[in-house]
């Protein structure tokens, strides 16, 4: 059975068409997804969360069904800043924010940008917390090695998605379909490498990026949730624990036989457990 998704919509960041799904009705509410991904990737969660919430679920600039930068561009600087340039092109003042990944990262550098414009943070298996990275991205830093990591095959989104999560049987034909194509779209794998060698290097996240979020954490007042896989093999579960122990009133779930991609592998709780944080 096909995946059925909402109608894609698009709008301009800083010159680059944006794709975006809106659903549901209520305060906003962000969904942004990690490297690699796009608005698929909350496949799961979208549908629940729209029935209190007016869901806005974009691809981050170069990944999905959204532009991608043809010139020479810092990726790391489009991505930090592009959360609060989408919703300016829409007109949301202030959103509850939701980041998975590279997505979390993006949260983080928005709330400690623009604190006034977000209500609660979810951090998902989130960035800048750490240097700790897993190996295969530091490889695909590399030149050549990271051309061939990358290079767009059936074969190479099952693996890719395959180190992200503990329960495999969640990546179906469909959803591995569905990548293969998004990956094999013109200029796909360049943004791809162009980011991964941008946030990582053989030693890890790149300082100059984590350390501006992880020196400021004690700074944020957004009531934070932060939920983690036991499991994730792509960013070290301790980073949870660092983020829990510096954001003051922060509250911690971690999923045990779960990997990285949470909201993809145990959506039902996840459902559950972001939209009994977002109530209170």
């Amino acid at each position: 059975m096909k995946m059925n998704f909402p109608e894609d919509r698009y709008t301009e960041v800083r010159g680059l068409g944006i794709r975006y799904w809106k659903i549901g009705d209520g305060p906003p509410l962000l969904l942004i997804h990690g490297l690699g991904a796009s608005a698929e990737i909350w496949m799961h969660n979208y549908e629940a969360f729209s029935r209190d919430y007016t869901v806005y679920v974009p691809d981050v600039p170069g990944f999905g069904r959204s532009e991608k930068p043809r010139g020479p561009c810092s990726m790391s600087d489009l991505l930090m800043g592009f959360i609060g340039q989408f919703m300016d092109s829409l007109g949301i003042e202030r959103a509850h924010l939701v980041g998975q990944s590279l997505g979390g990262g993006m949260a983080l550098k928005t709330a400690l940008q623009c604190p006034e414009r977000v209500d609660k943070l979810v951090l998902v298996g989130s960035a800048g917390l750490g240097s700790g990275v897993m190996h295969a991205l530091r490889l695909m830093s590399l030149p050549v090695i990271g051309e061939l990591l990358s290079r767009p095959s059936r074969i190479g989104a099952r693996i890719f998605f395959s180190l992200a999560v503990k329960d495999r049987s969640v990546l179906t034909k469909d959803f591995l379909d569905c990548y293969y194509r998004l990956f094999s779209l013109p200029g796909a794998q360049r943004m791809l490498l162009a980011t991964v060698r941008e946030i990582v290097d053989m030693g890890g996240a790149r300082d100059h990026l984590v350390r501006p979020i992880m020196d400021n954490l004690q700074r944020l007042t957004q009531p934070a949730l932060i939920i983690w896989g036991r499991q994730d093999r792509v960013l070290p579960v301790r980073q949870a624990h660092f983020a829990h122990e510096n954001l003051a009133g922060s509250r911690l779930v971690i999923y045990d036989h779960c990997g990285h991609v949470v909201n993809l592998e145990r959506p039902r709780e996840f459902n559950r457990d972001v939209l009994d944080f977002l109530s209170l």
